[in-house]
């Protein structure tokens, strides 16, 4: 489904990406593991066409998307969902009409059918009806992922996209999120891209591990073989060993 070859980035000077190349497999999870700043999210911008490479191809089912602009790269982004780091949810709208925006806004849908939609994906995600009218300022920071994650499924897309999804929560909140991405996933079989560093829970939902470092990939394998991986710098960031972390 995404093909990213011989990817290249840099800003003001400063190399991020250097030749990435990456295949995520059709109906499959891949994550991208790596420490903090080494352009993970840089990456995940450039699949969805936020960004432009230097150099290189971000192939989406055969088609390159770094050539395509206006209407055309619009149309091109229905495909696609994005759960980002902290939810973007609109603080104006409460958790029903943030999950029904994306209908409103790119469908002609009746409201009863948009509701209908709206309350299986709450019950999808094991919320409540009473927390249909609650502003994102009265969720806690568990709610508003799965309030995100309804958001992001809402449309049926194709591919969905993770940031980070589990930042700045407690272990067993994250393992819910975690849980809820793989069942989600297991139900509609879409494609993923999961941005993450949260070792070694997030790695029960990956098909496919590949490790970012110093701009390149490293290490790339099932769950299993980048556990066991021999480099001593994918041991390290697998560990949390701190000076490799903080260098």
């Amino acid at each position: 489904m995404i093909q990213v070859i011989d990817l290249y980035k840099s800003f003001n000077g400063q190399m991020v990406l250097e030749g990435i190349n990456l295949t995520m497999p059709t109906g499959q999870i891949t994550l991208v593991i790596g420490k903090s700043g080494v352009g993970k999210s840089v990456l995940l911008k450039h699949i969805i066409g936020l960004l432009k490479p230097d150099r290189g191809q971000i192939l989406v089912d055969g088609q390159d998307i770094s050539t395509l602009r206006g209407r055309e790269l619009r149309e091109f982004k229905k495909h696609f969902a994005v759960l980002f780091q902290g939810g973007a949810l609109f603080d104006s709208l409460n958790v029903f009409e943030n999950i029904a925006f994306p209908l409103r806004e790119k469908t002609r849908l009746p409201e009863a059918e948009i509701a209908r939609r709206v309350r299986l994906r709450l019950d999808q995600m094991h919320l409540t009806s009473e927390v249909e009218a609650k502003f994102p300022d009265e969720l806690s920071g568990g709610m508003k992922k799965r309030v995100a994650l309804a958001r992001a499924m809402i449309q049926e897309p194709e591919i969905i996209l993770f940031d980070e999804p589990v930042t700045g929560l407690d272990p067993p909140m994250s393992n819910t999120v975690f849980h809820l991405i793989k069942q989600t996933h297991q139900d509609s079989g879409y494609t993923a891209l999961v941005v993450a560093h949260d070792i070694p829970e997030v790695f029960q939902i990956a098909d496919h591990v590949a490790m970012l470092h110093q701009g390149r990939i490293i290490a790339y394998g099932s769950p299993e073989e980048i556990q066991h991986h021999s480099d001593p710098v994918v041991q390290s960031f697998i560990k949390g060993e701190v000076d490799f972390l903080e260098g």
